[in-house]
């Protein structure tokens, strides 16, 4: 089959064997993958994939499973889903545990369904636990890079799911778009102080930053008291310094996680957890994945110089035909 391997820090076309599905997983047919930030770095050696992943990038695909490892997975044979990965997903065929893979939502095309896996899972994992919370007033969420493929969704999460004031930054022209996703405010973090707005407003009672080291100080700024800042991404910097008076005195807690390194039993227990609290919203469509760019599965190497430049809004998705 063809995939995308990774040579010399660039992206080549190549056949390599299909696999075979274990028994516990099954065989999908890539109608397509959904591209990621933590491609990019695999790509550039930054991230390598976990022990027994592919050694090609890709993180969420979307397709029909067309083989299963065993008998007590035959039921899926011929059904349309969209799956999370180690990686792999750049090739016309993944083989993924059973307990990651998801039906495509009734009103969202086969294709599109590949932007899902990863924000969904990423953006749950951190957010989920404002779903149901009885607190009084109306809770404030920051969700930063809010035009990005894991920021579109965390917007509609935040606004549509959780009914927190959403808040999000991102480049002045991507405002009206992400309003039109129910962001209840769009800070141009190249003009405006979030963290200034955010403390006149009365601070963000969660905090979801994929920047890193150069947003963490004004994200503690721009908390509550009581406040969560989960960090997912590290895009401008790995090391900060912490003023651990001011962290004590708003009793904030701060997370750093990633998806792919989890054990498979948490993995598999985010995915149930998001088909029963998030999937619903997908299949009425008041969830919808924001995918901007398609391309082929061999202009790979195009998607990532799109992504790495910059300024672009939503997913970007490789198409396997």
């Amino acid at each position: 089959m063809l995939a995308m391997t990774v040579s010399g820090g660039s992206l080549t076309a190549a056949q390599v064997p299909e696999p075979a599905p274990g028994p516990d997983e099954v065989l999908i047919e890539v109608a397509a993958a959904g591209v990621n930030r933590a491609d990019l770095l695999q790509v550039a050696g930054h991230y390598p994939p976990p022990q027994g992943a592919p050694a090609w990038p890709g993180l969420e695909v979307s397709g029909t499973i067309v083989d299963v490892g065993s008998a007590d997975n035959a039921t899926l044979l011929g059904a349309e889903v969209c799956a999370l990965l180690p990686g792999g997903g750049y090739a016309q065929y993944v083989a993924v545990d059973a307990g990651l893979v998801l039906p495509t939502p009734e009103n969202v095309d086969l294709v599109e369904a590949a932007g899902l896996p990863e924000a969904a899972a990423t953006v749950y994992s951190n957010l989920g636990y404002l779903l149901g919370q009885d607190a009084p007033g109306k809770r404030r969420v920051l969700v930063h890079g809010g035009a990005g493929g894991v920021g579109t969704f965390a917007v509609q999460f935040a606004r549509k799911l959780a009914d927190a004031e959403t808040w999000t930054t991102a480049r002045a022209e991507h405002a009206k778009k992400l309003e039109a996703l129910g962001a209840d405010r769009v800070v141009d973090y190249r003009s405006e102080d979030f963290a200034a707005l955010a403390q006149e407003a009365g601070g963000a009672d969660a905090i979801l930053d994929v920047i890193g080291a150069a947003y963490f100080e004004p994200n503690l700024k721009a908390l509550a008291q009581d406040g969560r800042l989960a960090i997912i991404g590290l895009q401008q910097g790995n090391a900060a310094q912490i003023h651990l008076g001011g962290l004590l005195a708003k009793r904030a807690t701060i997370t750093g996680t990633t998806l792919r390194a989890r054990p498979l039993e948490q993995r598999r227990q985010i995915l149930a957890e998001v088909f029963e609290r998030v999937w619903p919203a997908l299949d009425t469509g008041d969830v919808k994945p924001v995918v901007t760019t398609r391309l082929p599965l061999g202009d790979a190497a195009e998607a990532h110089r799109l992504m790495n430049a910059g300024g672009h809004f939503g997913k970007i998705v490789l198409t396997a035909k």
